[in-house]
């Protein structure tokens, strides 16, 4: 297994792995082209197959005077095809991305995850936040 970031050619199978409509393609690929900066993503490749992926956005808080570099991350959509899971492949995935943030300086980096995925996290270096808040529209 290669854990590599992707890049132009692989955005068909960004889109496979995300589930993304034909029709709905063009908008993908002009999206992922236009985030590329901020949305980084990372695949899993066995024998030149891309089996899974995930992405690591790439934000900033506001500067302070004692930290004028305030960038964090956030893991965004992991996702390993079916016939690939329970392999290690998304613990590749977010061991890449949590490289990428060690190489980046990032002040932190969170997930939003499922309930089914909270034990794969955690098993992966994250822990749970007491000052995480989160709001909701009704």
């Amino acid at each position: 297994m290669i854990v590599r970031k992707a890049g132009v050619a692989d955005v068909a199978a960004l889109a496979e792995l995300r589930g993304i409509e034909p029709e709905n393609f063009p908008a993908y690929a002009d999206w992922v082209a236009a985030h590329a900066e901020t949305h980084l993503p990372f695949v899993a490749e066995i024998d030149g197959y891309v089996v899974g992926v995930a992405w690591l956005l790439v934000a900033e808080r506001v500067p302070g005077n004692n930290a004028l570099d305030r960038r964090y991350g956030d893991v965004q959509a992991v996702e390993v095809r079916e016939a690939y899971r329970n392999r290690g492949i998304g613990g590749a995935l977010v061991a890449a991305i949590l490289d990428e943030a060690r190489t980046r300086n990032l002040l932190h980096v969170s997930v939003h995850s499922g309930r089914r995925a909270v034990d794969f996290y955690l098993r992966n270096g994250f822990s749970h936040h007491r000052q995480l808040l989160l709001w909701e529209p009704a």
